[in-house]
Parts: structure tokens; sequence; C-alpha cells
């Protein structure tokens, strides 16, 4: 789901997922993800190749596909070619901190919690913290050596 608003989210119909992926092919860095049907997308934002960073952001549109680890799939395959064709050294990420799902999928690819900004995002009317995470490229590496 999406870490805006905490409403749920179901499947979209075929004219809202064509408008969705026509908007998001218009980025550099964007993949999404299908099974099946469009459920979301992974993107990486403000690619840096000089300094080797971008951010990563995933969203899952239907909640009904939650909990199947389709993200953790999406992110890892991401991370690959962050990694490993574009020789990233670093990738970083900001979640909405009450989207403890979408926190334990992050550290389930290997996100460690590096701070957090205290009520840095409005959702539904309400201050939130967001919680800031990053993987350097050593770490993924030795990650996929453990497995």
């Amino acid at each position: 789901m999406y870490g805006g608003s905490r409403g749920d989210v179901g499947p979209m119909t075929e004219a809202d997922a064509e408008r969705e992926i026509e908007g998001l092919m218009k980025r550099d860095y964007v993949w999404v993800i299908d099974a099946g049907s469009f459920i979301g997308h992974v993107r990486l934002d403000r690619v840096d190749l000089n300094d080797r960073r971008a951010s990563i952001a995933i969203g899952i549109a239907d909640a009904s596909r939650l909990g199947q680890g389709l993200g953790s799939q999406a992110i890892a395959l991401v991370q690959g070619y962050a990694f490993n064709s574009l020789r990233l050294h670093r990738l970083s990420l900001r979640v909405v901190a009450y989207n403890r799902r979408a926190i334990r999928a992050y550290e389930k690819c290997g996100f460690v919690i590096e701070g957090r900004e205290r009520e840095a995002a409005l959702v539904d009317g309400e201050w939130h913290d967001d919680v800031i995470m990053g993987i350097l490229d050593r770490e993924h590496a030795s990650m996929l050596l453990q497995r």
C-alpha cells in the first residue's frame, strides 16, 4: 500500500492502471509490479551517478496483495539493478513510521534504520514521523553471500 493514506486500497480498474502506468513511464528508473494484473510499482528517484546513490520507493496499490512477498521481491530485483548495473554505492528511503509492514520488508531486504525525522509527513490531517533507512553496496553483497 502506498505510504500516504491509511485507507484501504483495492484492485484498480484497467483504465486506472493504464493511466498510472502511463504516468510512471515518464520516469527514467521505474518498474511495474505485475502479478497477473497491475498491482503497483517500484522506482529509483534522485539517481546520482556521480555520488553513486539513489532513493528507492515502492507502492502496492491493491491491499489484498500485501503480505505475499511481492514488494520484497520487487525491492530485491531493483537493488540488484542499482548495485550491479548502475554500480551505486548507496540506496536510501523514507517510510512513514506507522507503516511497520513496509519497515519489516525493507529490513528483510537489508535496509537499516539510520534515523527518524519527526512530524515530517502530513497524512490524513495528522503529522507522523518518517523513518530514514539505507543500505550500502557492501551490505547488499554480504547479504547475498549469506543466502
